[in-house]
């Protein structure tokens, strides 16, 4: 099975990322979408950060009608901060009957060069990604193993639901009802 790996922290899961992930799965070769809850992520400050337990029942409860995607904490029992590169070799490992390709917004292709062994990552797997608006130049834009894919472009951030949440205001239609039910139970961002 081919399976794209879509890493965030989905601090919290949006719209934005629900629709990438359902493109990605439903217009690409990609036979599911599997959401790598990162506990920490190398290039972002932990402040504001739910605990992982949390983030990850919000992608549970924002994907459950759909068989095409999946959540998975892989990186929860691995050392932090979370590296693709280790968590790629973890899967491998577990999965050996599937082929993994990374999910990745055209504007972490800008820094890809600064990951933790960014040419081994482009040895062994594509990379399927999703254009991003004033994006800087990169050196991928012909690589073979770099496949752009349309997706439609929402210019939502976890960042703006926190402070909405901050302000009490309404993040309805920005997250999936479920998730939103959850935040408000759970008073999350507050």
């Amino acid at each position: 099975m081919k399976i794209g790996l879509f890493f965030g922290s989905f601090n919290p899961i949006h719209v934005g990322h629900l629709i990438i992930a359902n493109s990605m799965a439903n217009h690409t070769d990609l036979e599911q979408v599997w959401f790598v809850v990162s506990p920490q992520n190398p290039f972002k400050k932990n402040n504001s950060l739910l605990h992982e337990f949390d983030r990850f029942t919000m992608v549970e409860r924002a994907i459950a009608e759909n068989f095409k995607l999946k959540a998975t904490d892989i990186e929860f029992n691995l050392p932090k901060p979370s590296y693709t590169i280790d968590t790629l070799v973890v899967l491998a490992e577990k999965y050996p009957q599937h082929e993994f390709v990374l999910i990745m917004g055209e504007d972490n292709l800008v820094q890809f060069e600064n990951w933790k062994n960014y040419q081994q990552i482009l040895d062994y797997y594509a990379l399927y990604v999703y254009p991003r608006p004033n994006t800087a130049p990169h050196n991928f834009k012909n690589h073979p193993k770099v496949k752009f894919v349309e997706a439609p472009l929402l210019d939502i951030s976890a960042t703006f639901i926190r402070k909405l949440l901050q302000e009490n205001k309404s993040i309805k239609y920005l997250v999936t009802e479920p998730v939103e039910d959850y935040i408000k139970i759970k008073n999350f961002y507050r």
